[in-house]
């Protein structure tokens, strides 16, 4: 088994690309327009309307309502990210902190509400 990705269900698919774009950097691949990947190293940020878990009926995630899942992303600079990204971001939990382990931490929300994590581990 290979983990695959982790896919988050939108209703703004478009402004969920851009967003995740600009904080990573890297340009989405939009194989079908309801359907965007964005690949980070060893992990998949997949981005889907409601169309694409439409067949699971009433079992289907429902867009903007996370509560217990942070999408994090190990970067070189928790500093240098957080001041390129701090403009746009319209909800800071967090701004960059040293956590108890040693991470250096930031988290804000995506459009759609769910926690993003950048963080980079002690040297």
């Amino acid at each position: 088994m290979e983990f695959a990705s982790i896919r988050i269900i939108t209703e703004d698919l478009d402004g969920m690309v851009s967003f995740y774009e600009r904080v990573t950097g890297t340009a989405a691949r939009r194989p079908a327009p309801v359907f965007a990947e964005i690949v980070t190293g060893g992990a998949v940020l997949a981005l889907g309307t409601p169309a694409t878990v439409g067949m699971l009926g009433d079992a289907a995630p429902t867009a903007a309502s996370n509560g217990s899942v942070i999408v994090e992303f190990l970067v070189e600079d928790v500093d240098a990210a957080f001041e390129r990204l701090r403009e746009g971001l319209d909800d800071v939990v967090l701004p960059p902190s040293t956590m108890p382990w040693g991470n250096r931490s930031t988290l804000f929300r995506d459009p759609d509400g769910n926690l993003v994590n950048l963080f980079s581990r002690p040297v």
